[in-house]
C-alpha cells in the first residue's frame, strides 16, 4: 500500500500534463488560425494589385492597338494604290512560303521545277 500514493501522484501529474498540452494545443490552433487569416489577407492584397496592374495595362495595349488601326486605315485610305501593291506583294510571298513547306512536309522526291 506504500506504492498507492505514488501511483495516485503519478496519475494526478499526468492528468496535469494532459490539460497542459490540451491547452498549448488549443493555442497552437488559434496562432495558426490567426496565420492562415493573415496570409489570406496578404495575398488577397497581392491578388488585387496584380489584377488592378494588369487591367491597366491591358487598357492602354487596347488603345494603342486601336489608335495603330487607325493610323493605318488612314494611311490606305491616303494611299490606296500602294497599299493594294503592298498586300498584294505580302500575298504573294505568302502563297511561294505556303508552296515551300507545303513541298517539304509531304516527303515526295519528286521535283516540282
Amino acid at each position: 500500500m506504500a506504492d498507492s500514493p505514488n501511483v495516485e501522484d503519478v496519475r494526478k501529474d499526468l492528468e496535469k500534463q494532459i490539460a497542459d498540452l490540451k491547452k498549448e494545443v488549443t493555442k497552437i490552433g488559434k496562432s495558426l488560425s490567426a496565420r492562415g487569416d493573415e496570409l489570406y489577407d496578404d495575398l488577397r492584397e497581392e491578388t488585387e494589385g496584380a489584377y488592378d496592374r494588369v487591367t491597366r495595362r491591358a487598357r492602354g495595349a487596347g488603345k494603342q492597338a486601336r489608335q495603330q488601326a487607325h493610323e493605318v486605315s488612314e494611311a490606305i485610305k491616303e494611299n490606296p494604290g500602294t497599299a493594294v501593291t503592298v498586300l498584294s506583294a505580302v500575298g504573294v510571298v505568302g502563297f511561294l512560303i505556303g508552296l515551300v513547306v507545303g513541298h517539304a512536309l509531304s516527303g515526295n522526291s519528286r521535283r516540282w521545277y
